[in-house]
């Protein structure tokens, strides 16, 4: 973002979100620490601390992803305003969100907030991204299982035809021949709140 488009926006009362989502372990926060690395003027915020947060005093509620709770849903958006406004930046969110009526609530409660806000899908070809999440060693064997587990329902999401995501979505990013480098320059357009379009 500009120094005058940001100022200009802060004059407005509305600052900018930029959520990334797309499958686990497409590379969402490798691509998002290295645009933010060239973008200074924004930060990177994780909606899955929140999470982490909420299980420490909602434990006993069984969910099966902490997404499901609507607490989650509702603070996420008030998280992510009091961090652009006490930091006067644009805020880069990075979580997979698959269920169209989440990301709805999530959406809504930015706007409410005055945030203007973009969806960025980063998506793959599926024998690439499975072929990703294999290959990552960083990550232990029962996070890989959950990524594995997980690339079907961003398959119907993500879908041409019929998924919701094809439609919500401000950018579509493929990154099945991208290195994390060029899937990083491909986000800076909409950092520099330039033309979004389907790449």
């Amino acid at each position: 973002m500009t120094r005058c488009v940001r100022q200009q926006l802060l004059r407005e009362g509305t600052l900018m979100v930029v959520w990334v989502t797309g499958p686990f372990g497409v590379g969402k926060s490798t691509a998002a620490a290295l645009a933010v690395a060239a973008r200074p003027a924004w930060r990177v915020f994780d909606p899955e601390e929140v999470g982490f947060m909420l299980r420490a005093s909602l434990g006993d509620i069984a969910v099966n992803d902490f997404q499901d709770l609507p607490p989650w849903r509702t603070l996420v958006p008030v998280c992510i305003d009091e961090v652009a406004r006490f930091t006067r930046s644009g805020v880069l969110a990075v979580q997979t969100v698959l269920r169209e009526e989440y990301w709805r609530e999530l959406r809504a409660g930015l706007q409410a907030a005055r945030q203007q806000t973009r969806l960025v899908v980063l998506t793959a070809d599926e024998a690439v991204l499975r072929d990703r999440i294999r290959r990552d060693t960083t990550q232990p064997p029962g996070v890989r299982a959950w990524r594995e587990a997980h690339v079907d329902a961003f398959l119907v999401a993500a879908d041409a035809r019929t998924g919701w995501l094809s439609t919500a979505a401000d950018l579509v990013i493929d990154t099945s021949a991208r290195s994390p480098e060029e899937t990083a320059a491909a986000l800076l357009p909409v950092l520099d709140r330039e033309t979004v379009s389907q790449q």
